[in-house]
């Protein structure tokens, strides 16, 4: 149970550094949006973050290794299971899943039901543009964004479209774009990358690290724990 009473005046966001891709640009986004951002490693200064998040880009594959050699893989799931926000990007959604075909054999963190698949046949791969989300139910990630905001992807799998699919894109079929599962959100898109739309999904994000801060919680994800042996 989180016990702080009082918010601190800039809400503590930890954003996991696995060595995968440019990592800096998450917390660059973050701070632009009044943050205190920190790229770490260290499990000490995640446990005392107010709200996680996990980047990621490149192939399942070794982005998933590189969060089990660096221990980060442990300290994700735990984050999970505090209760605190926590956010996945691009790979680092995708590593919420149970696996991937990019990555046959290679089991995912197993925080969100299903698998994450290649994008379908006829279009062209990676999908690298702008595109329009389609939300299906209403998330506070999407507050003041209006009914479809354009987002930037890149990318060439997806997570398949399960019950805990926020929004979705057209790429030749229906493609999830955000998903979420109590304090657990993950964009297959790169909100960093953006532009104004997604500043306002990442302040969106902020404003509850800081509702974390401030006590006022979120439920746990259930049966977050059996992840740690998928």
């Amino acid at each position: 149970m989180n016990e702080r009473t009082e918010p601190a005046a800039a809400p503590r966001i930890a954003v996991l550094d696995y060595g995968i891709g440019n990592l800096r640009s998450a917390e660059k986004a973050f701070a632009h949006v009044g943050a205190d951002a920190f790229l770490t490693a260290d499990r000490s200064r995640v446990d005392e973050a107010d709200a996680v998040v996990l980047p990621g880009v490149g192939a399942f594959g070794p982005c998933r290794r590189a969060l089990a050699e660096t221990g980060l893989d442990e300290v994700a799931l735990d984050a999970v299971a505090s209760g605190r926000p926590f956010l996945g990007i691009c790979v680092g959604m995708q590593l919420l899943y149970d696996g991937s075909e990019e990555a046959p054999g290679v089991g995912g963190l197993g925080v969100l039901p299903g698998m994450v698949r290649r994008l379908p046949d006829g279009v062209r791969t990676p999908q690298m543009q702008w595109n329009r989300l389609h939300p299906r139910t209403e998330s506070p990630l999407l507050e003041g964004l209006g009914e479809s905001p354009w987002m930037y992807f890149v990318h060439s799998y997806a997570p398949e479209v399960t019950a805990d699919a926020v929004a979705t894109c057209n790429y030749g079929a229906e493609i999830t774009a955000l998903a979420a599962r109590n304090n657990v959100m993950a964009t297959q898109f790169h909100p960093e990358k953006s532009s104004a739309p997604g500043l306002v999904l990442l302040g969106n994000f902020v404003r509850l690290a800081l509702d974390w801060s401030s006590g006022v919680e979120g439920e746990q994800v259930p049966d977050a724990a059996p992840g740690r042996t998928r």
